[in-house]
């Protein structure tokens, strides 16, 4: 499974997918401050939305009080699903990780014109299908993999959705707080501290308040070396 290997989920083929655009009209728009909340589970929303400018990030709270961050999703990308889902509890918390503009469409008006347009019934399918494989491969990284390998995975699985490639070829990624990959990767913040320097100091990636550099050429091969650990 590519998950193993890469630390990214098993990908549907892109030319096999519709593409939920390509049959939606235009939603309304609206834009959001920093850190302002989309929608949580005082203020629920039966809606989908895509991004068109900035990032959000979407988390799940525990039973325990605990958050998990689910995703960071950017421009062109959609978010809100859950909402399909009967009997959705609405404990997502979408906030914006910077200004940031999104389209919305309320769930039944979605539902109505799927009965008109058929191929966007199947393209949200396959969207839900794809981040249901992409969930899957985290929760068995959770059940089988060290916590070091759970921060390698899911720092290669965020610079591939996030990152773009700098000069000296590593990948540079925006700044992540160790908060926020304690809730990603399932931990604490101080145990992500000591993994993230013992990963600065044997060369695999550099950090600063100005974003991560990822030296992904070097983590493959990483993974191989302590897959007896997993």
């Amino acid at each position: 499974m590519l998950y193993q290997n890469t630390g990214s989920s098993p990908a549907l083929q892109k030319s096999q997918l519709e593409d939920p655009l390509a049959h939606l009209p235009c939603g309304r728009i609206s834009e959001y401050r920093r850190n302002e909340i989309i929608y949580n589970s005082e203020e629920p929303r039966h809606t989908l939305f895509l991004v068109v400018d900035g990032r959000v990030k979407v988390s799940r709270g525990t039973p325990e009080g605990q958050q998990v961050v689910i995703d960071i999703y950017q421009a062109d990308e959609f978010f809100g699903e859950g909402a399909f889902l009967p009997g959705h509890s609405y404990s997502e918390t979408a906030m914006a990780l910077e200004p940031v503009k999104v389209m919305a469409w309320e769930i039944s008006e979605i539902e109505d014109i799927v009965t008109r347009r058929p191929k966007l019934g199947i393209a949200l399918l396959q969207l839900l299908v794809q981040r249901s494989m992409d969930f899957g491969s985290r929760i068995e990284s959770f059940s089988t993999d060290t916590i070091p390998r759970r921060l390698a995975r899911s720092l290669i699985r965020l610079s591939d959705r996030l990152g773009e490639q700098a000069e000296d070829g590593s990948t540079r990624m925006l700044p992540l707080t160790h908060e926020f990959l304690a809730q990603y990767v399932g931990t604490s913040r101080e145990i992500i501290t000591h993994h993230m320097n013992q990963f600065r100091r044997q060369g695999y990636l550099r950090y600063s308040r100005k974003g991560i550099l990822l030296e992904k050429s070097a983590w493959g091969e990483w993974l191989k070396q302590n897959s007896a650990a997993a």
